[in-house]
């Protein structure tokens, strides 16, 4: 089994369609952590895991919201900490119905909620390598995503590979 695995997404579509394979993969109680600058396409991703689990339109980012719900075969929870300064404040959000329960959630900007998140989590880096394409670094923690990335890096053919 691989522990971490290394795409290169060429479009905002290919990163999207990277999100398409997590949802058609993602299980009840998954949390899925992006990190990444502006424009690394950690939305796009998310647009694409909202498909993957049959969520219909575009996800958008909930900079000034949080959380957005979306209704799919599992519920989505897009939750963005852009917005967020301290630890104290993310800790108030009351994130444990969400991160605990039945549907699939996405964090954008996790880096500012790490200390307090499950344990338990796919983290997903992304990065600029030009002004199309972008690095895609999935690290899981625990089984359980172990798992999904075996099956994710069975279907990295049809992405580039650094």
């Amino acid at each position: 089994m691989i522990d971490s695995l290394s795409l290169v997404s060429g479009s905002a579509e290919e990163t999207q369609q990277i999100g398409i394979r997590m949802g058609k993969l993602a299980r009840s109680g998954d949390l899925f952590l992006l990190v990444g600058g502006l424009g690394t396409g950690k939305t796009c991703l998310t647009q694409g895991i909202a498909w993957g689990l049959g969520v219909e339109g575009y996800a958008t980012s909930p900079s000034f919201v949080v959380i957005n719900h979306y209704r799919g075969r599992l519920p989505l929870y897009h939750i963005d900490l852009y917005r967020l300064d301290r630890l104290e404040e993310v800790m108030e959000l009351g994130l444990e119905d969400y991160l605990y329960g039945e549907g699939v959630c996405v964090v954008e900007w996790a880096e500012k909620g790490l200390a307090v998140l499950p344990e338990e989590h796919l983290l997903v880096e992304m990065s600029f390598l030009s002004d199309t394409e972008r690095r895609i670094i999935f690290k899981p923690s625990g089984e359980r995503y172990l798992r999904m990335l075996s099956r994710l890096g069975q279907r990295a053919k049809k992405w580039s590979l650094p």
